[in-house]
C-alpha cells in the first residue's frame, strides 16, 4: 500500500512538472516594453502572444497579483525582493489594469495612468493588427485644447476637450462642422483623446480624404444638479441641459462652426451612447447624425422594444426618423458581453421593424473596450457631413 501511494505521489509530480514545463514552453520570452510606459521604464512588457509581464519593488509584500482582464495572475519575488509575473494573452487593444499587493489594489508604477473604472491608474496596449489607423504619422496634426467653463446649471466648474483639424489654424476664415463624442461609464472627458486617440484617428482619416476636417468635442457625461454643494444627497443628472444650453452655445461662440443640424453630429460609447440618443433624439432640430458604440437607450434590456413608448415614441415614424436623421450608425464588438448584444439586437429589430434606415458595424475579435471604440469612430466620422 506503501509502494501504490509513492508511485502515485511520484506520477502526480511528474505530471505537475510537466504541466509546469508545458506552461513555462508556451510563454515565448520576446517580451518588449509597452508603448505606453512611463519614461524610462522597462516594464510592463509585452510578448508577440500578447501575454503582460510586470515587475513591481516589494520586498515585505507577501503577496502580488496582476489583475487584467478580470482575472488576477499570482506574481513570483526574487531574492531582491522583485516581484515578477505575467498574464494569459490578452485581446488586442487597450486595456486597465492594476497590481494587487496584499489585498491593495494599486497602479503600477511603471505604466502611464487614464482614468477609467472611476479611478486613475494603469494602461496596457496590446499591439493591435490594424494599428495603422490610429497610429501617429507625418500627416498634418490637429490641436487638442482644454476649455475651462463654469456651468450655472451645475453650480461647479468643468472642462471639455476640443480637437479643432490642422486646416483650422490655416484658413482663418473657414468654418467648420462639429462632433459631440461621449466617453462611458467611469470614465471622463481624457478618454477619448487619450485612450481613444480620437484626434490621431481624425489627423490620419483626413489626410487620406476619407473623412470631412471636423470639430470634436469631448465632454464629461457626469453632470449634476447643484452638483457644487455638498449637502445634496441625491444628484440629479443634467448633462442634457448642459450640453443644449451651455456646452453647445459656448463652443458655437469660441470657435469657428458650421452651427446648423446638417453640420451637427453627436456619437457616445456605452453610457455615452445612452446619453446621446436620447439627447439627438429630443433635439432633432439640432442633430442631423448619431453614432452608438457598444450602446442604446434600451440598455441594458433586450426585451422587444415598443417604438410607440420607447423615448417617447421618437421611433414610432419611420418615414420621419429617416428624413430627420442622415446617418444612424450603431457599432458592437463581437466579443461583446452580455446584456450588450442583446440590448443592441433588440433596439436593431425595432429599427427594422419600422423600416428605419442604419448602418451596423461589427468589430471584430473585441469585446468591450477601447478598440471597438477606436474602430467605431473611424467607420463613423468618415460617414458624416458627407
Amino acid at each position: 500500500m506503501k509502494q501504490f501511494l509513492k508511485i502515485i505521489i511520484l506520477i502526480a509530480i511528474i505530471n505537475c512538472q510537466s504541466s509546469w514545463c508545458q506552461e513555462t514552453a508556451s510563454v515565448v520570452e520576446d517580451f518588449k516594453p509597452s508603448e505606453v510606459n512611463q519614461p524610462g521604464k522597462d516594464f510592463p512588457q509585452v510578448n508577440s502572444q500578447g501575454r503582460v509581464r510586470a515587475s513591481v519593488v516589494a520586498p515585505n509584500a507577501n503577496r502580488v497579483r496582476l489583475d487584467i482582464g478580470g482575472v488576477k495572475y499570482d506574481m513570483k519575488k526574487n531574492d531582491a525582493g522583485v516581484w515578477i509575473g505575467e498574464s494569459a494573452p490578452q485581446d488586442e487593444g487597450f486595456h486597465y489594469y492594476q497590481l494587487e499587493i496584499d489585498g491593495a489594489s494599486v497602479p503600477d508604477p511603471g505604466s502611464l495612468y487614464f482614468y477609467g473604472a472611476g479611478r486613475w491608474g494603469s494602461g496596457i496596449e496590446i499591439p493591435a493588427s490594424d494599428k495603422d489607423f490610429y497610429a501617429v504619422k507625418d500627416v498634418p496634426h490637429g490641436l487638442v485644447s482644454e476649455n475651462i467653463y463654469f456651468s450655472k446649471i451645475t453650480n461647479a466648474w468643468r472642462r471639455c476637450f476640443v480637437y479643432t483639424p490642422a486646416e483650422y489654424n490655416i484658413d482663418a476664415k473657414k468654418r467648420f462642422p462639429v462632433l459631440y463624442l461621449q466617453h462611458g461609464s467611469f470614465e471622463d472627458e481624457t478618454g477619448w483623446s487619450s485612450q481613444g486617440k480620437a484626434n490621431f484617428i481624425l489627423d490620419n482619416l483626413i489626410a487620406d480624404k476619407k473623412a470631412v476636417p471636423m470639430i470634436i468635442v469631448m465632454d464629461n457625461g457626469y453632470a449634476y444638479k447643484n452638483q457644487g454643494n455638498t449637502t445634496e444627497s441625491k444628484p440629479v443628472s443634467v448633462f442634457e441641459e448642459v450640453m443644449m444650453n451651455e456646452i453647445i452655445p459656448m463652443i458655437d461662440s469660441k470657435f469657428r462652426t458650421l452651427s446648423d443640424r446638417e453640420h451637427r453630429a453627436i456619437a457616445g460609447l456605452s453610457m455615452g451612447a445612452n446619453q446621446t440618443m436620447r439627447i439627438a433624439m429630443n433635439h432633432l432640430d439640432k442633430f442631423a447624425y448619431y453614432g452608438g458604440f457598444s450602446g442604446t437607450s434600451n440598455y441594458p434590456s433586450s426585451d422587444e422594444i415598443d417604438p410607440a413608448t420607447f423615448l417617447d415614441g421618437k421611433f414610432n415614424d419611420g418615414k420621419v426618423v429617416n428624413k430627420q436623421l442622415k446617418v444612424l450608425w450603431l457599432g458592437l464588438g463581437t466579443k461583446e458581453p452580455k446584456p450588450f448584444p442583446g440590448s443592441v439586437g433588440a433596439f436593431r429589430a425595432m429599427l427594422d421593424k419600422q423600416g428605419i434606415k442604419h448602418i451596423f458595424y461589427e468589430s471584430q475579435a473585441t469585446a468591450h473596450e477601447w478598440l471597438t471604440w477606436r474602430r467605431s469612430l473611424y467607420q463613423y466620422a468618415g460617414l458624416l457631413f458627407k
